[in-house]
């Protein structure tokens, strides 16, 4: 085979990489987000992007109105993370869009394109790994049903680690890698545990496909479960991915879960299902955090149909307002947080609602609703 020096060449490459990269996860420092001043770059995206943030920029200029005032809190307006800047760039994050955003201490971010095919890596994969932002966690909600679910996905490893870099043997197979490492794995289980304690959960699910992948997931598995036994007031158990699946549609299970720590992969489309029990994914925000750095966004895309059919005012914001209310909790502000959302709870039970067509309520209508509930 006349490529395959080349493609070992690659491999190990890739290899060596990812065993310098397992290895300074060993020492990293934690920041504190609750120190002050605190700068918060707010990064429009693209698509409906600019819309949703409007809202965002806005509520959070009211609640922060006193700490903006005083210096203790800086906003910070990001521009050029527009696929058209990417693209003329030929680059995932252009590089004078990335230094400004690393002067930031946390980030809140529109969704931002991602071109179908050709290599240029999503704009959110590219920042998890240049900030580190290895917990992805997102709360999902369904009082009336009893469902109170905290999703804890591992954000920069899994078939997301080096899963653009593949290599393909032309006319005859592709192959692409999944990478799972222990000081990866324990941190995130870890974060999971931590946060079931300090809320006083008592139930941790685990989900993998080890019984397949027995290397990578079978690492996965074994590490959460020595972290869970550092935590022996809380009940651990394990589902594999596929029958995990079908459990969050099961109304005789799906109210005994609480906090679900699971790969990368596994997380990504979990959180999307649990988000559409919620009512869709326009209605979950998302977290993505760090030991230096914070980004809290919408779990929804940059709705390119929506623009294409003139709908993009009537994008709804609320996702977005759910990952401000997050950001808020992270940075000290519980309060805040709180009042944000029972602004938007109040809101929609007076029955403004945006959702995405003529027959709701507009972006701005929507916000400016929320900004009359706070105030």
């Amino acid at each position: 085979m006349e490529n395959q020096s080349a493609i070992l060449a690659h491999i190990e490459k890739l290899l060596n990489g990812q065993i310098e990269r397992a290895r300074r996860l060993e020492n990293t420092e934690t920041f504190d987000f609750t120190q002050r001043p605190l700068t918060i770059g707010l990064i429009p995206g693209d698509g409906i992007g600019p819309i949703i943030m409007k809202s965002s920029s806005d509520i959070l200029n009211l609640l922060l109105k006193e700490e903006i005032a005083s210096g203790q809190i800086v906003l910070r307006n990001i521009e050029g993370l527009t696929i058209e800047n990417r693209l003329a760039k030929n680059e995932s994050i252009p590089s004078d869009v990335l230094s400004e955003i690393k002067q930031c201490h946390v980030l809140l971010k529109g969704p931002t394109t991602t071109p179908g095919g050709g290599t240029m890596t999503s704009a959110n994969v590219t920042l998890r790994k240049e900030l580190d932002l290895f917990a992805n966690i997102r709360p999902v909600h369904v009082p009336s049903e009893n469902i109170d679910w905290t999703f804890f996905r591992e954000n920069t490893e899994g078939e997301y680690a080096i899963g653009s870099s593949g290599i393909e043997i032309e006319g005859l197979m592709t192959m692409d890698f999944k990478v799972i490492t222990v000081a990866g794995t324990k941190r995130i289980a870890r974060a999971a545990y931590e946060f079931a304690r300090n809320t006083g959960r008592k139930h941790v699910t685990i989900v993998t496909k080890a019984n397949i992948m027995k290397k990578t997931d079978g690492l996965f598995s074994k590490i959460c479960h020595e972290i869970a036994a550092e935590y022996p007031e809380i009940e651990t158990d394990e589902y594999y991915v596929d029958i995990m699946a079908a459990n969050l549609v099961n109304p005789q299970l799906r109210s005994q879960f609480q906090v679900i720590v699971a790969p990368n992969l596994y997380g990504d489309i979990l959180t999307d299902e649990a988000a559409q029990v919620q009512g869709g994914v326009g209605t979950a925000g998302s977290a993505n955090t760090g030991s230096q750095y914070a980004m809290f966004e919408a779990i929804h895309g940059s709705a390119p149909r929506m623009i294409e059919e003139g709908l993009a005012d009537y994008a709804s914001p609320e996702s977005i307002l759910q990952a401000t209310a997050m950001m808020l909790d992270h940075i000290g502000y519980v309060d805040k947080a709180d009042k944000l959302r029972n602004a938007i709870l109040s809101v929609k039970s007076c029955s403004i609602i945006a959702n995405g067509t003529k027959n709701g309520a507009t972006c701005a209508a929507f916000s400016e609703a929320v900004i009359r509930a706070l105030a």
